[in-house]
């Protein structure tokens, strides 16, 4: 089975989750596209693309995640 590669744009985050599997899970809106690989790509991929802004939520999103997975890791360890 041939991989299918996608352009994906990120318009808004709209909220972020974790599991206790160590998994991290965001909703968002997005424009999600076909993507025919270029010729001259090796390694065809899905191409993720977002705002700066976008790009900032997204980092904050991710820590505060994180800092979950410590928090519980933490109280796990005691």
């Amino acid at each position: 089975m041939a991989m299918k590669t996608h352009q994906i744009e990120v318009q808004k985050f709209k909220s972020a989750s974790n599991s206790s599997h160590g998994s991290v899970s965001f909703r968002v809106d997005a424009l999600v596209s076909p993507r025919r690989p270029d010729e001259d790509d090796i390694d065809p991929a899905s191409v993720l693309t977002m705002s700066e802004a976008n790009a900032r939520v997204l980092m904050a999103l991710l820590k505060t995640q994180l800092a979950a997975f410590d928090g519980r890791k933490a109280r796990s360890q005691r």
